[in-house]
């Protein structure tokens, strides 16, 4: 057994996460309970919105918690930590509780679309691996739904396994693609795993490896006929590759009764290449024939193609999907919203000299705002025991511009964040990945503004606040603040 195979993911965690758990142990606060907010401040590339990924993997992560013998010795070969705090470890299971938005929900910066309660060690134990699964697969499948959409409904796989950062980053990366909207993998362990469809042909190596390309095709479309798709760029796309295919298609592929499937091309100028390529294929009575593109892509390499008028009938899209390589940080963060005291949670507010780092304090409910034809106008933070009634006008706090009185009025809400942890143990039943994806396409398709979705100057998603709860948070600002002055 190798260390791959034995490894504990509990242990996936900042040290000083365990350091924390230690020094709040030593203190008596093992039944103090908290809440922390996960959240994130900014959309990635400049976007309008985010798409949250990787729910699943955190309860299974949670559902699974514990350390083992091995990892007891290692503590304590660190000499920080006392026998009693080891022994508790040796018993630690998570017994917390967690709400979240449906895995798949549109998502916007600064409300939380996670929400940890538990006592304090459990929910500072967990906040690095929460922060791992959530910041990774919430990237990816944003960024994979900005693809799919510069696409215009043309077929996009992930090729990206081979310049993914490992990996898991492979596998769970061709997950939140799938949720984002690709249409399949060229990654088996996600196809195995997930149910994801999976496609890929050849690589270059193999036209390389025959004495030339077209017996390098022809031995592929006997072994494959019914799917024979060719790599033609590897010699010379015009004079070679095309040619050898359509010989191939004519005299291995129709006696057979078969059709060339598709080519594909992966260097060289790809609207050039495609439109020449696209005519070659229509000369010849292939115009089934598909043309695959891949080499480097992302939204804008994708819709650049598309306006020149590029033939392409389906993208492969590696590097830059599943490194997110615009901008591959999501920075999602995990932030104490409220600490338990003689059984009423106080909240409790981090202060910065930036405002965009100053937080929303307290428990909460996140609710999404519709208006009478369905589309999602904003987000609401309100108390938590807060009735929302928007049967009639219901005034509330635009906490960027709070002296403007602002009213909904025909408005219905939806509360976004469920209880899926009790205990530490599984509530809520989790979708199948399709249904995800599916969840991600409404909502663009039926609830989201299209101007939200703009790659350029998208519009900017109100997140509002009842007055309840923005009196609550300036309360708490002006007191925190005055403690801090006297």
């Amino acid at each position: 057994m190798t260390q791959y195979d034995k490894r504990n993911i509990s242990m996936m965690m900042d040290f000083y996460e365990m350091t924390m758990a230690n020094g709040y142990f030593v203190s008596g606060g093992t039944n103090t309970k908290v809440a922390f907010d996960v959240f994130y401040r900014r959309n990635p590339d400049q976007g309008g919105f985010a798409i949250f990924a990787g729910l699943e993997q955190v309860i299974e992560y949670v559902e699974n918690m514990k350390f083992d013998a091995e990892d007891i010795e290692y503590f304590r070969s660190q000499n920080l930590f006392g026998e009693d705090f080891l022994e508790y470890l040796k018993n630690f299971s998570f017994r917390g509780d967690i709400y979240a938005f449906p895995e798949g929900t549109v998502m916007y910066p600064n409300e939380p679309f996670m929400t940890v309660v538990a006592n304090l060690i459990d929910a500072q134990l967990i906040e690095t691996a929460i922060l791992a699964q959530v910041n990774h697969q919430s990237l990816i499948a944003t960024k994979s739904r900005r693809i799919v959409r510069a696409a215009e409904g043309r077929f996009v796989s992930d090729f990206g396994a081979r310049r993914a950062h490992n990996m898991d980053a492979a596998t769970y990366g061709a997950r939140a693609a799938f949720i984002g909207g690709v249409n399949g993998t060229a990654t088996v362990s996600a196809g195995k795993m997930f149910n994801i469809p999976i496609n890929g042909t050849m690589a270059h190596s193999w036209v390389m490896y025959f004495k030339d390309e077209f017996e390098a095709f022809k031995r592929y479309a006997e072994v494959y006929p019914q799917s024979t798709t060719l790599l033609v760029d590897t010699y010379d796309v015009i004079h070679s590759g095309i040619p050898n295919a359509i010989r191939v298609a004519k005299e291995v592929l129709e006696p057979m009764g078969q059709r060339l499937k598709g080519v594909r091309i992966d260097s060289g100028d790809l609207a050039y290449l495609s439109k020449k390529i696209r005519k070659l294929l229509d000369e010849a009575g292939l115009n089934d024939c598909k043309i695959v593109a891949s080499n480097s892509l992302d939204e804008f390499t994708i819709s650049s193609l598309l306006s020149q008028g590029a033939a392409i009938d389906s993208f492969g899209v590696g590097e830059r999907l599943i490194t997110a390589k615009s901008e591959p940080v999501f920075g999602a963060v995990y932030k104490l919203v409220a600490v338990e005291e003689d059984g009423k949670f106080l909240p409790k507010i981090k202060i910065s000299e930036n405002v965009e780092k100053i937080t929303n304090p307290g428990l909460k409910n996140i609710y999404r705002i519709y208006d009478e034809h369905g589309h999602a106008v904003a987000d609401l933070i309100a108390m938590p025991d807060e009735e929302i009634d928007l049967s009639k006008p219901f005034r509330y706090v635009d906490p960027i511009k709070p002296w403007k009185q602002r009213t909904f009025h025909n408005f219905t809400a939806k509360k976004l964040l469920k209880l899926y942890v009790k205990d530490g143990k599984r509530v809520e039943n989790l979708p199948p990945l399709n249904e995800i994806r599916d969840y991600v396409k409404h909502q663009l398709e039926n609830e989201i503004w299209q101007e939200e979705q703009r790659f350029e100057n998208p519009h900017h998603h109100y997140l509002d606040m009842s007055p309840n709860y923005y009196e609550m948070k300036m309360n708490l600002l002006y007191k925190t603040r005055s403690q801090m002055n006297s």
